[in-house]
C-alpha cells in the first residue's frame, strides 16, 4: 500500500476543476477514452493517489506482462480496476482467474475498425453455372465464420471499453464529490475564521500572531509542530480569558444541589471562560453546549501541555491538531458573540 500524502490547497483547487472537466469529456464524448484516462491519471497525481495514477497510466498504455506472466503488483492494480475475470480450464476443469491487459486505445481501435473488417470479409458476388444439365454445382464457401468471429471480438471489445468508461467515470465522480464537499467545508470555516480574526484582533491583539503561527505549524510534516499548534490554541484561550474574565478569588456554587468551589485563579482559564459564558448568555442550551466544548478542550489541551512540560511529548496527530484549531475558532467565535 502507498503512503498517503495530503495534497496542497492549490493542488486540490486544480483537481476540482480538472475532475469537472473530465466528467464533461466523458458525458459529452468530447475525446477518445484513452486521452481521458491520461487526464484521470493527472487528477490522481494531483491528489497523491499513486495507485490510481498508475492504474490510469496502464489503462491508457496497457498492463505490462512478460512471457512468465504478470507481475503481482500489476495484477493487483488490474484487479482494483475491475479487469479480472474467471475462466474454466478445459483440461483440469479448474476455475482460474485472469486479467485482460489490452489498452483502452487498442479497444477503441478494434471497435472502430469493425465495419471495415466486416466489409473486407463480405462474401464475393459470384454466380456459378454449368452447361452440363446433369452436373451439380455449389457456390464457394462464404466468409460467415470470419464475420462471426469479427462480430464476437468487437462485442467483447465494446463490453471491455464500456467497463473502462464506467470505471474511470466512477473514480472521477467520487473524487469530484469529495473535492466539492471539502471545498464547501473550507468555505464555511474560512468565513468563521475571517470573522473571528477580525474580532479577536480588536480584543486580544497578541492572539493574531499566535493564530498565524498555528497555520504555519499545521503546514509542517513534523509532529512537534502539530503539538505547538495545539499549545498555541491553549495560549489563545488563556489570553481571551484574561481579557474577558480576569483572575479573581474562588467562588462557591451549587452544582446538582451540592456546593462546589469554582477556582477562578490565573491557571483556571477554562473556568473563567465558562463563568463569563454563564454571566453573559441567555440561553441555557447555549451555555450547556459551549461549556461542554470548553471543558473537553481544556482537559485535552492541558494534558498535552503537561506531558510536554514533563518532557514526554504527548503524541498529537495531524488530524487531531486540525480538529483543535477548528474547535478553538468555533468556541472563540461563540464567546465573542456575547460581547
Amino acid at each position: 500500500m502507498t503512503k498517503s500524502i495530503p495534497p496542497s490547497r492549490q493542488a486540490l483547487r486544480e483537481a476540482l476543476a480538472l475532475s469537472e472537466d473530465i466528467l464533461k469529456n466523458i458525458e459529452l464524448i468530447e475525446m477518445p477514452l484513452a486521452n481521458i484516462s491520461l487526464k484521470a491519471s493527472r487528477l490522481a497525481r494531483l491528489l497523491n493517489d499513486f495507485d490510481s495514477q498508475k492504474i490510469m497510466e496502464y489503462e491508457a498504455s496497457g498492463y505490462p506482462s512478460t512471457p512468465d506472466g504478470v507481475h503481482p503488483d500489476v495484477y493487483r492494480l488490474a484487479v482494483a480496476a475491475g479487469r479480472e475475470y474467471q475462466q474454466k480450464n478445459e483440461k483440469t476443469g479448474e476455475i482460474q482467474n485472469y486479467i485482460y491487459t489490452t489498452s483502452i486505445e487498442e479497444l477503441e481501435q478494434e471497435v472502430k475498425s469493425t465495419d471495415a473488417a466486416l466489409a473486407a470479409a463480405r462474401d464475393p458476388d459470384v454466380s456459378i453455372s454449368s452447361a452440363n444439365p446433369y452436373q451439380r454445382v455449389w457456390n464457394p464457401a462464404g466468409n460467415k465464420f470470419e464475420r462471426n468471429t469479427i462480430r464476437s471480438s468487437a462485442a467483447r471489445a465494446q463490453r471491455h471499453l464500456s467497463a473502462r468508461r464506467s470505471f474511470i467515470y466512477s473514480y472521477v465522480l467520487r473524487r469530484y464529490h469529495e473535492l466539492r464537499f471539502s471545498g464547501i467545508a473550507d468555505d464555511i470555516f474560512s468565513r468563521i475564521r475571517e470573522k473571528v480574526d477580525s474580532v479577536i484582533g480588536e480584543r486580544v491583539p497578541d492572539a493574531v500572531q499566535k493564530l498565524a503561527a498555528v497555520y504555519e505549524n499545521l503546514q509542517s510534516e513534523n509532529p512537534e509542530d502539530w503539538a505547538n499548534a495545539v499549545h498555541s490554541c491553549r495560549r489563545i484561550l488563556q489570553e481571551l480569558a484574561n481579557v474577558l474574565y480576569p483572575a479573581r478569588a474562588d467562588i462557591e456554587k451549587k452544582v446538582n444541589r451540592k456546593k462546589r468551589t469554582i477556582k477562578l485563579g490565573a491557571d483556571n482559564y477554562i473556568n473563567r471562560l465558562i463563568a463569563f459564558l454563564e454571566e453573559k448568555a441567555d440561553s441555557e442550551r447555549f451555555k450547556e453546549i459551549v461549556g461542554s466544548h470548553l471543558r473537553y478542550m481544556g482537559d485535552r489541551l492541558d494534558s498535552i501541555f503537561r506531558a510536554d512540560q514533563k518532557g514526554s511529548h504527548a503524541i498529537v496527530t495531524k488530524d487531531e491538531a486540525d480538529r483543535y484549531v477548528v474547535y478553538t475558532y468555533l468556541v472563540v467565535g461563540d464567546i465573542l458573540m456575547l460581547q
